[in-house]
């Protein structure tokens, strides 16, 4: 058996900050499967994307036996004998899973039903007790579930809830149900992203979505103001130039604009440091790495654009959806964001798609990336937990069905072309495939987001406890943004305090 092994990568940052490799060969596993390797740590930044990383297998993607299929895992379903991770279609069970479309979203709710029919074909003694949810998770709700152990047996969580989930003890070790056998994109998958899911050498859980942030721009605006659409800025400096050209547009028109509340402020922080290549926490996880001379830029970049340059407008306190709203309503130049934000506008608040475009992060040295993806309640037996990994197959992770099934979302009115998820490795078949796909029944300008896919970004985990560091990073932002006597260095040094001692409780 063998295992590819990914080399030159560092962990450079909190626990999970990923960094991406050049594939360097095929090595060679244990009879028993567990993969030979050594790391080479370099202190520098690799400068691709999707390419693997070897930090993924050290951090304990212990995959290698279930990548290659040991003689104990081919056993035909249904003939007894050693086990078997395939459910066999004979096998009665029922599995309940959560976010399902709620009734707000009919075309999702139709093809949810549509999909457990066609699933039903395959596994007809399969019943999915399907749990609708308008937003998937609330913070407060899903630690009072952990707490109370009412997860469904299939449940649904962000990535950084993972540290949560494992403290609790709510979720089952998957490793040895996963293989190319239950999973046949297995191997497309970017181990970075399965890294996310693991914890210890096992796999807990598969991904659903996975996203890395850039720079939304309104296309129309950029024309109107003499720039060129076709290329978003790429340093804090060029923001700062097109925002100001955008605003004098007028008419309530800002060239930029950025959260500072509800927790977002501290979350477009983050990004905009991870952009400049620095970090919100140190290796170890446990003390606050931000207040640096590029943290004090991202503070200071704002602050200009907001006071000196003109590129930020009066409107502040923004949260969630204000931004997009503004975009929506040709009143905001850009921001930054996750492409599904594009997703948003077009379908929900109803935008010309063919004004939004997207660029790669401001300081190209990092993008923050997120996502998420189900785990499998500690109590489900083997026959849920192997129904629960086909049905995962079957709606998120085969190329042309279930959310990948493009012409079924052009035909409902469902926008089609947004570079999201992102989970298959660049050049592989799956990734092949169903850009093929997209591209086939795109319904949003795809050349908009060239510039974002033909240069890719590295991709960098949140932090620990990542919602309670941006809570108090929403005190710096803020401030920048509304006080014209802001002193960016006492800023940083107290959110400094706030959060060492957010970690230290932590």
């Amino acid at each position: 058996m063998y295992a590819r092994i990914y080399g030159e990568a560092t962990q450079d940052g909190g626990p999970g900050a990923l960094e991406y490799a050049k594939p360097l060969r095929w090595l060679p596993t244990t009879p028993q499967g567990s993969l030979i390797i050594g790391i080479h740590q370099k202190g520098s930044w690799m400068n691709t994307y999707r390419k693997m990383a070897a930090v993924a297998l050290a951090a304990g993607v212990g995959l290698s036996a279930a990548a290659c299929g040991s003689s104990s895992t081919k056993t035909t379903p249904g003939t007894g004998g050693s086990f078997s991770p395939v459910l066999d279609p004979a096998t009665k069970v029922t599995i309940s899973i959560d976010c399902a479309p709620a009734a707000n979203k009919p075309v999702e709710s139709k093809q949810w039903a549509d999909d457990v029919a066609a699933f039903n074909k395959i596994y007809p003694n399969v019943t999915i007790n399907a749990k609708p949810m308008t937003k998937c998770e609330d913070p407060a709700p899903f630690t009072a579930m952990l707490q109370g152990h009412t997860e469904t047996d299939v449940f649904y969580t962000y990535f950084t809830d993972k540290q949560q989930v494992l403290d609790s003890g709510a979720a089952a070790d998957i490793t040895k149900y996963v293989t190319p056998q239950t999973v046949p994109a297995l191997k497309d998958i970017q181990p970075a992203v399965l890294a996310l899911n693991a914890d210890g050498g096992k796999l807990y859980g598969l991904p659903r979505t996975n996203y890395t942030m850039g720079m939304i721009i309104d296309r129309a605006l950029f024309k109107r103001a003499g720039l060129d659409p076709n290329k978003p800025p790429t340093t804090w400096a060029d923001v700062a130039t097109d925002a100001a050209a955008i605003s004098k547009l007028g008419n309530g028109i800002s060239g930029y604009a950025d959260y500072s509340a509800a927790n977002t402020g501290g979350w477009h922080f983050t990004a905009e440091l991870y952009g400049l290549g620095g970090r919100m926490v140190d290796s170890t996880g446990k003390k606050a790495a931000f207040n640096t001379d590029l943290g004090k830029q991202v503070l200071q970049n704002l602050y200009d654009m907001r006071w000196k340059t003109g590129g930020i407008g009066a409107a502040q306190m923004i949260k969630w959806g204000d931004l997009q709203a503004a975009m929506a309503a040709g009143k905001l130049g850009m921001y930054i964001s996750a492409p599904d934000d594009i997703t948003y506008m077009t379908q929900t608040l109803k935008g010309n798609a063919s004004d939004y475009g997207i660029g790669p992060m401001p300081g190209t040295q990092g993008a923050l990336t997120g996502g998420d993806d189900y785990y499998f309640k500690k109590t489900d037996t083997p026959d849920q937990i192997k129904a629960g990994i086909a049905w995962l197959n079957f709606k998120l992770l085969t190329p042309g069905k279930g959310q990948f099934q493009y012409d079924r979302n052009k035909t409902g009115g469902l926008p089609v072309g947004i570079p999201e998820p992102e989970f298959f490795a660049a050049g592989s078949p799956s990734l092949t495939a169903d850009n093929s796909n997209k591209l086939a029944s795109a319904t949003l300008p795809v050349a908009n987001y060239e510039q974002f896919v033909s240069n890719p970004v590295t991709p960098v985990v949140e932090p620990p406890n990542a919602q309670a560091i941006y809570k108090v990073l929403d005190g710096a932002m803020s401030a920048v943004l509304t006080n014209k006597n802001a002193d960016v260095a006492q800023l940083l040094a107290k959110a400094e305090t706030d959060v060492n001692t957010v970690l230290a409780n932590s």
